[in-house]
C-alpha cells in the first residue's frame, strides 16, 4: 500500500464533482486539492431503502473530505423499484468503482472503507462482511479485477437488524417503516437473511473489518439495546467495533449541521486516522 499521510486535524480545499460509475448511476466525488496520496470512502445513504440520494449525507461527507479524505457519494437503485439484494449489488460495484479509480483523484485504493447512514448502514455492514458474496458482487466491472473488500465501516443509526426494526415497527404503529421494509425486502426470510446481526448470530463466516457505530439515546428507529447486542456479537466474533453513544439525540441527527454532527464527523475522522 502507498505510503498515506492523514491529519484528521488538518484542513484543506475540496473539489465536487459528479460522474458516472455505471450506466445511468452517478456519484459524486469529494476530491481533496492537492497530490495525495489520500485516504478514500465510499458513502452509502439512507432512506429506508426507498428514498434519498448521493447528497443524503453532504454535510458530514464535505467535512470528512475538508480533513484530506477522497469522499465518494453513490446513489444506487432503490426499493420498491428494486428489492433486496439490489442496491447491495451498487454499492459492491462502487467500492470496486473507486478502488479501481482511487488513483485517479489522488487515493489509495487499499484504504477504501464505507460509512453508511441508517439503511446505508445496514448496506455498509453487509457489504462489508460479505464482500465476496456472489449476489452482492454479481455486475461487472469492465476491465478491472479488484475485489470489494473494505478497510473499515463506519454506520451512522444503522439498520443491523432489518427483521428486528420490522418487528419493532410493527408493535409500535409505525406503518411507513413497514410498508418500506415490505417493498425492500419482499419477505421475512430476506429480512433474516440480508442481515448484519442474524449473520453473527448463525455462526456465518464473515469479514469482520474495524467498525465504528454512532448513535443517539434517543433513536425511535431501532431499539438502542438491539445496536448494544449486534456490537457484543460483533466482539464475540473476533472483530474490533467501537459504539458511541449520543445521549438525547434522534435517529438521524448526523445529517444536519450542529455541535453533535461536528462531534460524530471528529470520532469518523479520529476512527479513520486510527485504522489507517
Amino acid at each position: 500500500m502507498a505510503a498515506v499521510s492523514y491529519d484528521p486535524n488538518g484542513v484543506c480545499e475540496i473539489e465536487v464533482r459528479d460522474l458516472e460509475y455505471q450506466r445511468g448511476m452517478l456519484v459524486r466525488v469529494y476530491r481533496p486539492k492537492g497530490p495525495g496520496p489520500f485516504p478514500a470512502m465510499l458513502d452509502i445513504h439512507g432512506g429506508v431503502w426507498s428514498i434519498g440520494d448521493r447528497t443524503a449525507s453532504e454535510v458530514m461527507d464535505q467535512a470528512v473530505a475538508e480533513s484530506g479524505v477522497v469522499v465518494a457519494a453513490l446513489d444506487f437503485r432503490l426499493a420498491p423499484d428494486h428489492a433486496y439484494p439490489a442496491q447491495v449489488q451498487d454499492i459492491n460495484l462502487g467500492i470496486r468503482w473507486l478502488k479501481s479509480r482511487a488513483a485517479d483523484f489522488g487515493g489509495v485504493p487499499e484504504t477504501v472503507g464505507v460509512f453508511g447512514c441508517s439503511s446505508g448502514g445496514h448496506s455498509a455492514f453487509l457489504c462489508g462482511m460479505r464482500p465476496g458474496h456472489p449476489e452482492y458482487a454479481a455486475l461487472d466491472l469492465a476491465g478491472s479485477q479488484v475485489d470489494a473488500t473494505v478497510k473499515y465501516v463506519v454506520a451512522g443509526w444503522p439498520i443491523v437488524d432489518p427483521f428486528a426494526r420490522y418487528q419493532y415497527a410493527q408493535e409500535g404503529g409505525k406503518d411507513r417503516l413497514v410498508e418500506l421494509s415490505e417493498g425492500y425486502f419482499l419477505t421475512t426470510d430476506a429480512m433474516k437473511e440480508g442481515n448484519p446481526f442474524q449473520m453473527l448470530r448463525r455462526g456465518e463466516k464473515v469479514e469482520l473489518p474495524p467498525a465504528l457505530i454512532i448513535q443517539g439515546t434517543a433513536d425511535e428507529n431501532l431499539p438502542v439495546l438491539v445496536t448494544e447486542e449486534f456490537v457484543t456479537a460483533y466482539k464475540a466474533a473476533g472483530g474490533d467495533i467501537d459504539l458511541e453513544m449520543f445521549p438525547g439525540m434522534p435517529h438521524a441527527f448526523g445529517v444536519q449541521p450542529g455541535p453533535e454532527t461536528d462531534r460524530a464527523v471528529a470520532l469518523m475522522k479520529q476512527f479513520i486516522a486510527q485504522v489507517l
